[in-house]
């Protein structure tokens, strides 16, 4: 019978092993390589994984793109006069609002903190004026429908504006906010970082890229469910939160040709995961297209595209140590990580990464 409960995953982190800030040179950071059938482990630098790629490998990227989505402003109590650029005579209380989904133009589902002085009708200031919020609708979530207002270009009034969503287990300012972003980040839209991504340098892949190993892009927009903690003991009464993907033909046939020629398929980070496999058949094969997944991968599932995963090293219990425990085993997985606490590796999204391959039949 499989683990599933969510104490199945559970393990002993030091905290200080909860990375704080990414390290200067990104591929330099270090890289678990582990066999997902026995478990054999080789320690190395993430540069090195050109090691264990091969010709014919597909190398799988998520190319979204992390929006500095957390504003800070105050909830004007002086509504006269509201328009961009006008600077409110009286504040009240800060809200922070964290934006999920772009739902209109300039309308986006958030998560207001605190709730209750963000009712129905509270215009929020954002920058002395520069950006206006009104909220319109709570919804049944509890998270905020807002309307913008501002001049000019909404996504340039927001990197003028926004921080950075950094998860909550890091407690450092970000002095770069290029740091928290992948260097092929392409597409607005997400509210934290493929962070399996972060390792890679453009001069790493057009090294890889030479080397015969095609590269693939995917899009799957990451939202904060992410980080939203397993509560129920058995693991399947959790519900996965929903993100939008899109897969171009272009990418797809990519895919599928590697398959079939009996190359491996390689996902960069679980967000890659849950995007190829969510758009596969049964037969597996990747289809072009849009659309929403809450796919929840956990051990007993079949990959139907995935043959590898680069990946970080995640929370205890959460459902990122549950999808790799269904590609490398969980016993395996738990001792990996333990190896990885006693080695010292650096945790969670500005940590150290993982590579979960066939060690076996490379040599």
């Amino acid at each position: 019978m499989e683990a599933l409960k969510k104490s199945d995953y559970y393990f002993e982190l030091p905290e200080e092993l909860i990375a704080q800030d990414p390290v200067e040179d990104r591929s330099s950071s270090r890289l678990l390589v582990a066999d997902k059938h026995t478990g054999e482990i080789r320690h190395r630098i993430f540069r090195d994984i050109t090691e264990y790629l091969r010709p014919g490998d597909c190398l799988v990227l998520n190319n979204t793109r992390v929006i500095p989505a957390r504003l800070i402003g105050e909830r004007l109590i002086d509504y006269s006069a509201v328009k961009p650029g006008f600077a409110p005579g009286a504040e009240g209380a800060q809200i922070e609002l964290l934006l999920l989904k772009r739902r209109e133009k300039d309308v986006w589902e958030t998560l207001a903190k605190p709730g209750k002085k963000a009712k129905p009708g509270t215009i929020i200031s954002f920058g002395g004026g520069k950006l206006i919020g009104t909220v319109i609708e709570v919804l049944q979530d509890g998270n905020r429908l807002v309307r913008f207002s501002y001049d000019g270009i909404f996504e340039e009034v927001l990197d003028a504006l926004g921080q950075m969503p950094l998860p909550p287990y890091i407690t450092h300012k970000l002095q770069d906010k290029n740091r928290y972003q992948t260097v092929y980040a392409k597409y607005d839209g997400s509210a934290a970082a493929p962070t399996a991504g972060l390792h890679f340098t453009p001069e790493l892949l057009r090294q890889i890229e030479s080397m015969g190993v095609t590269i693939a892009t995917v899009t799957l927009h990451v939202g904060l469910g992410t980080f939203r903690p397993v509560k129920e003991e058995n693991i399947l009464e959790h519900h996965m939160h929903t993100e939008s993907y899109q897969v171009l033909p272009e990418e797809a046939e990519k895919i599928n040709r590697t398959k079939k020629a009996g190359g491996r398929v390689i996902c960069v980070g679980t967000t890659s995961c849950r995007t190829v496999e969510s758009a596969a058949d049964e037969n597996g094969v990747l289809h072009a297209g849009e659309g929403d997944t809450d796919i929840f991968i956990y051990p007993g599932y079949r990959f139907k595209i995935l043959d590898c995963l680069i990946t970080n090293f995640h929370l205890p219990e959460s459902t990122l140590l549950m999808l790799v425990s269904a590609l490398a085993g969980r016993e395996n997985v738990l001792r990996i990580y333990e190896e990885a606490i006693k080695e010292r590796y650096r945790f969670f999204s500005f940590g150290d990464a993982c590579f979960f391959t066939d060690l076996t039949e490379r040599e």
